[in-house]
């Protein structure tokens, strides 16, 4: 459990560090534009979501309310104490850094009965992807054939490498994962735009200790028999006139 914490601390600390060199260039946030900033009394309970559009899955009547796996927040070294009149609006805006805080959130919509995930483990794992205007722009599900990847390892999004902290193998979770664990600034085009909140719907298929053999390929169905010609029909016999 402690090498998972430390994982996870290390993971965050890096998004952490992203956010301090974008906050330079870009305008200070107090939370992703689809959230509202996260009150101390209310982590841990119920929180509120972005809107969703139609097109993605409702979530099911007898799943629990979403929730905050974590969050962080980015404090400023340096505040703004005094600025002349003669400080523009956007300079001005620029050295009065604020705080700004990254939540990721979840809801189980299934528990697994399986072991529970572990760190340090190859996870295999079906999914599919959601902008928040309903774009579904990838899918294991629809493939018909799950991915598989080292947990904490960095070979996928933050909100992945750190996402499925408490799952059970079977289980299924909805995440909310806001840009700066996802693509950041720039986004992933043409698919993902800048600055996208993504919504994943994961399912944690299996665990193992070593990365699981690639699925053997199909085997191409065997060609079809030719059909035989039919007999040609033998002419009629006439008789001989004599």
């Amino acid at each position: 459990m402690k090498s998972a914490t430390c994982a996870l601390l290390s993971i965050v600390a890096a998004a952490t560090s992203a956010l301090a060199v974008s906050a330079q260039t870009a305008k200070p946030a107090t939370r992703t534009a689809a959230h509202h900033a996260p009150v101390a009394s209310k982590l841990g309970g119920c929180v509120t979501t972005p809107t969703l559009s139609a097109k993605i899955p409702t979530l099911p009547a007898d799943a629990p309310c979403v929730k905050t796996l974590y969050a962080v927040t980015r404090r400023p070294e340096v505040v703004l104490d005094y600025a002349s009149p003669l400080v523009g609006p956007e300079l001005r805006e620029l050295l009065d850094q604020k705080p700004v805080t990254i939540a990721l959130d979840y809801v189980d919509t299934k528990v697994g009965t399986g072991e529970l995930a572990k760190p340090g483990k190859w996870y295999t794992v079906h999914y599919t992807g959601y902008l928040l205007d309903g774009t579904k722009f990838d899918s294991s599900v629809d493939r018909g054939e799950p991915i598989s990847f080292p947990y904490g390892q960095h070979r996928v999004i933050q909100g992945w490498d750190t996402g499925f902290e408490g799952m059970r193998v079977g289980g299924k979770r909805r995440l909310y994962v806001p840009y700066q664990l996802a693509y950041g600034e720039q986004g992933h085009p043409p698919v993902i735009p800048a600055k996208s909140e993504l919504v994943f719907d994961v399912e944690l298929v299996a665990q193992s200790d070593t990365q699981p053999a690639p699925p053997k390929p199909k085997a191409a169905p065997a060609p079809a028999p030719a059909a035989k010609p039919a007999a040609a029909a033998e002419p009629a016999q006439t008789e001989e006139k004599k």
